[in-house]
């Protein structure tokens, strides 16, 4: 089922939080809210499942308009960042409580949380209670009881915030797989652009209640709309470079590095974004810099370096051997993947 927002408007008082959004989910995809605190991402989210009430404009599930239904009968599965799980029922009860709300007869309701357990994979945890669970547990049981009454629509908020490193890897595929073998159209609001790149089919980057870009995630890394939209993604982070466009180059205004600008028009004031991935021992345009810190991550070692003149990259690769804060290197940059923003932070 697909999700439209038609001029979606949203007020808290005398502020205007979003105005005028527009915004297509696909049947059976999942599409990633991502953007920074603040930006009106869960926002977005509580107004599709009807917690917080539109102030302008529509929404569709598909042909049907659910602007003005009430949550209890949009037929949507949500899960929350906290799990929100009832500590004195088990597993099984937890996963069944929607259904019990519904009216569903015990027989029924034993089948169906059978199948949810064994599609989560909680099939052993079902007589335990949620504080016999790891977090991990917990959120499978959260998704299996969204999941239970078989919604149109699955909305996560933050699923993964509370977990640890491990687990987060984990649920990521976990959650994937599972939206991708129901085939339910999902929302994920995340600030975590891992997340938003390893989970989704499309991203939609939020900023100040706006959509800046929407596109699928690979096409957003590698031509992003905008410097704010190449900054929020990548990890570790990319670099920008202040100068101009000139002659068929960008002139670095500090270090004097030039870059061939690959048919970019001259520009007074630009800015070069330089992903670590593409600065390397061996790339084409030479630089010379010093480190000033670096980073071991076992097969590959993340380093920092100052420009001769000014300016810092940062550089991912191969682990180089006996490399040390302090040390100068001739590297070089990857020309034809430089992106180029102009001075108001669109992309050339």
């Amino acid at each position: 089922m697909d999700i439209r927002l038609e001029n979606f408007t949203k007020r808290f008082g005398p502020t205007t939080v979003i105005e005028d959004l527009n915004l297509t989910i696909q049947d059976g995809e999942m599409l990633a809210l991502l953007g920074p605190s603040g930006c009106g991402k869960s926002t977005t989210l509580f107004a599709i499942c009807g917690i917080h009430r539109m102030d302008g404009g529509r929404l569709h599930f598909g042909d049907q308009d659910v602007t003005d239904t009430s949550s209890q009968n949009r037929n949507v599965g949500v899960v929350f960042q906290s799990y929100a799980l009832y500590p004195h029922m088990t597993v099984a009860e937890n996963i069944g409580f929607p259904l019990r709300i519904r009216g569903d007869d015990t027989a029924s309701r034993r089948r169906a949380v059978e199948e949810m357990a064994e599609l989560v994979q909680i099939s052993p945890y079902l007589k335990r209670r949620p504080a016999e669970l790891s977090g991990g547990q917990q959120q499978r049981v959260a998704l299996a009881r969204a999941l239970i009454r078989r919604p149109d629509v699955l909305l996560l908020d933050e699923p993964l915030a509370n977990l640890d490193a491990k687990l987060r890897l984990e649920m990521r595929a976990e959650i994937r797989r599972i939206q991708r073998e129901t085939g339910i159209t999902a929302v994920l609001v995340t600030h975590d652009q891992v997340e938003a790149m390893s989970m989704s089919d499309r991203i939609a980057i939020m900023e100040e209640g706006r959509i800046v870009q929407i596109a699928e995630p690979m096409e957003m890394y590698n031509k992003p709309a905008s410097d704010f939209v190449a900054g929020f993604l990548g990890n570790p982070p990319i670099s920008f470079l202040d100068g101009s466009i000139e002659q068929g180059a960008f002139v670095h205004k500090e270090s004097g590095l030039r870059i061939p600008s690959n048919g970019a028009p001259d520009q007074q004031a630009a800015r070069a974004g330089i992903r670590p991935e593409h600065v390397q021992a061996n790339a084409e345009v030479p630089i010379e810099g010093e480190i000033t810190f670096f980073e071991a991550h076992g097969r590959e070692t993340l380093y920092e370096l100052k420009l001769k003149g000014g300016g810092n990259l940062r550089s991912i690769q191969a682990s180089i051997p006996d490399k040390q804060i302090g040390d100068r290197v001739n590297w070089g940059i990857d020309s034809g993947s430089v992106l180029l923003f102009s001075e108001n932070g669109a992309r050339l």
